[in-house]
C-alpha cells in the first residue's frame, strides 16, 4: 500500500489581486520522485515557499506526513522533516563547505541553541551527506569560492543533513552545463534510489522527464495536467502552453 506523504487541497495563495496558487491540490507518495514544471509565473516557486512555511496559504490545507502544517513557520516544518533548497545558491561564504552543512545537520532536525562546537552525532550526518553527494573531498574549501555546480550539491548537503523525510528541490539544474546536468541527474537518482522522497521544481525538461515518476503542470496557479512523464508529452493542452510542438524533452 502506499502511503501519502504530502497533500495540498484548494491550496490558495494571493497577492492582492493576483492568485499566485489557485486552488490547488495533489498528494505525493512516500518513496516517490514527483516533479512540477510550467512557465515562468506559473507559481512553482510560490508553491514551494508555502510548503516551506517561508509564506503562508491565504486558505487551503497543507498536510505533511498527516499533520497539518500551513503557519509552522519555516524552522518547525524543517524539524518536522521537510526540507529545501533554493533556485538561487544560499549559502553562508564565510565558512567552509563543511562548516556549511554541519549548520544543517546541527539545527535542522530539532531545536538547538547557538554551539560552541559540534558533537559527534552532528558530525557524523554531516560526513554522511558531504559523502553522498561528492563534496567529501572539498570539505575544506571556502563556500564562497565554489563553483555554481558545487553550491548547488552544497545546498542539497547542507539539506541532507537535516535527514529529511521529503526533500524538496527547486531549480536544481539552473546554470549548469551539460555535463554536470548528467552529473545532478546521476546524483538525484542515487537518493531517490536510498528511498529518500523527492519534490522537484524543474524548467530543464529532459532532466524532468528522466527523473519524475508523476509531473504536475502548473500555469496561472492552477494544475494544467497532472501524469506520468508519457502522458504529460502526450498531452495537447500541455504542449499547447508549455512545451511547444517541437520541444524536445526526452
Amino acid at each position: 500500500m502506499t502511503e501519502t506523504i504530502l497533500e495540498c487541497a484548494g491550496v490558495n495563495r494571493y497577492f492582492g489581486a493576483l492568485a499566485a496558487v489557485n486552488g490547488l491540490s495533489f498528494q505525493v507518495e512516500r518513496g516517490q520522485l514527483f516533479g512540477i514544471a510550467g512557465p515562468n509565473g506559473a507559481g512553482k516557486t510560490t508553491l514551494f515557499n508555502l510548503l516551506s512555511g517561508h509564506v503562508p496559504a491565504s486558505s487551503g490545507t497543507i498536510r505533511f506526513k498527516g499533520e497539518e502544517i500551513q503557519g509552522l513557520p519555516p524552522h518547525r516544518i524543517c524539524h518536522r522533516g521537510l526540507a529545501r533548497t533554493f533556485q538561487i545558491p544560499q549559502v553562508f561564504g564565510s565558512g567552509t563547505i563543511e562548516e556549511n552543512v554541519l549548520v544543517g545537520a546541527y539545527f535542522g532536525r530539532r531545536e538547538r541553541l547557538p554551539a560552541f562546537g559540534f558533537d559527534r552525532e552532528t558530525r557524523s550526518r554531516a560526513d554522511r551527506a558531504l559523502e553522498m553527494t561528492g563534496l567529501g573531498a572539498h570539505r575544506r574549501a571556502p563556500a564562497h569560492l565554489a563553483s555554481v555546480f558545487d553550491k548547488k550539491r552544497l545546498m542539497m548537503a547542507s539539506a541532507l543533513a537535516t535527514e529529511p523525510d521529503l526533500l524538496m528541490l527547486d531549480e536544481p539544474f539552473g546554470g549548469l552545463n551539460h555535463g554536470e546536468i548528467d552529473d545532478l541527474i546521476a546524483l538525484i537518482r542515487r537518493l531517490h534510489g536510498a528511498g529518500l522522497t523527492i519534490l522537484l521544481i524543474e524548467h530543464v525538461m529532459r532532466a524532468l522527464m528522466a527523473l519524475s515518476e508523476r509531473v504536475l503542470i502548473m500555469h496561472h496557479g492552477e494544475e494544467l495536467a497532472e501524469g506520468t512523464p508519457d502522458e504529460i508529452r502526450r498531452n495537447s493542452h500541455v504542449i499547447q502552453v508549455y512545451l511547444g510542438r517541437t520541444a524536445g524533452v526526452a
